[in-house]
């Protein structure tokens, strides 16, 4: 039977075990959205995971939505990930890129002014991250036809730059309510062009991003990260399947290295399900997994391997805890998001000995 702890290949990347640490954004970047020594610290720690996928890292000025998280736009940025990806990998790891534009989920402070671009003018619901005193969401700004041929060569770019900074591979974020995931739900796309309105049309300019990937990366090099769900930043469409069903099938045809589903596993996995039976190739899953839910995944073939996101941020030994049975330490959701180390490179790891008696 399959299990956690055994290898896998994901396209073109032999993992030494089944464990993702998910994408996580911690807003430690230095000014300028540059990575730091102490960004650099964390994910060495963490560098037991089979396969890390950075935080999501804005491709340009244009797509950031949070405080001090990191880009990949310009040369300092990419100097300063070359210093982590070189890090990972002098620890034996494989690290993959997140590529992120958040779209309407931002505000004009983020932006020097400007205001978020979205398929269509529509607000997201709640209130902007992280800013203090809350603010509801500002109306968006319906990107012009012309001006979408710019974002895919900002994610072409970013790609590029990924390469320069010695990761492993891309993973295009078309999530969580971000704007690749806006342009695929129609409670978000209300275009009458050719990004909007029928299933090919609203999965277009992921597609296309994810062509312009290829083209630089090759496909076995790239990843896709979906949430057929919903839910995040007030996604919803009217027919998720056929959607889903549709990105699915197309990105088996390209024979991409991944999918990361978030699926929840208190939820069923029939999304997961389908996607995996259109996609026909390896399968990330994530959402509120433990050790026996993971592992069961596992056993029906439902997916390749398992990402953690809130167990790696309080665990950098999670690998060896998981392996062991050893009990978990519990995160502080208060250090989640801020600067400095606390909550975020400080957390224990078990004592040699401990380790020890935990495997007997």
């Amino acid at each position: 039977m399959v299990n956690l702890f055994e290898p896998v290949k994901l396209g073109a990347v032999q993992l030494k075990n089944r464990i993702v640490m998910a994408p996580l954004t911690r807003t430690r970047a230095c000014p300028g959205r540059i990575p730091n020594e102490l960004m650099r610290q964390y994910y060495c720690q963490r560098a037991d995971a089979g396969l890390i996928i950075s935080e999501g890292t804005a491709i340009s000025p244009q797509g950031v939505g949070y405080p001090n998280a990191p880009g990949v736009w310009c040369k300092a940025q990419v100097e300063g990930w070359k210093k982590i990806t070189a890090a990972v990998h002098a620890k034996g790891g494989k690290m993959f890129l997140q590529l992120w534009h958040v779209g309407r989920v931002s505000d004009p402070e983020y932006l020097n002014g400007g205001m978020p671009v979205a398929p269509s003018a529509i607000v997201c619901e709640g209130h902007v991250n992280l800013l203090r005193p809350q603010r509801e969401y500002v109306v968006p700004r319906a990107l012009h036809t012309e001006e979408i041929p710019a974002i895919v060569a900002d994610f072409a770019q970013a790609a590029r730059n990924a390469q320069s900074a010695g990761f492993d591979g891309v993973e295009i974020d078309s999530a969580n309510g971000y704007l690749l995931d806006q342009f695929l739900h129609d409670g978000s796309n209300k275009r009458c062009d050719k990004y909007g309105g029928s299933v090919e049309n609203r999965a277009r300019l992921l597609l296309e991003v994810v062509d312009s990937c290829i083209g630089i990366w090759c496909a076995d090099r790239v990843g896709v990260h979906l949430s057929p769900r919903g839910g995040s930043h007030a996604m919803f469409d009217s027919n998720p399947e056929q959607i889903f069903n549709y990105v699915a099938e197309q990105l088996g045809r390209r024979k991409i290295a991944f999918i990361f589903s978030r699926e929840s596993s208190t939820e069923g996995s029939h999304h997961l399900a389908a996607i995996k039976r259109l996609f026909a190739g390896p399968i990330i899953a994530n959402e509120g997994y433990d050790l026996a839910s993971a592992q069961r995944l596992l056993s029906f073939g439902d997916a390749s391997a398992v990402a953690f996101g809130k167990a790696f941020i309080a665990n950098p030994d999670l690998v060896a805890r998981l392996r062991t049975g050893a009990a978990l330490n519990q995160p502080d959701p208060g250090t989640f998001f801020g600067d400095g180390a606390k909550g975020y490179t400080d957390y224990p790891v078990m004592a040699a000995c401990d380790h020890e008696v935990a495997a007997q």
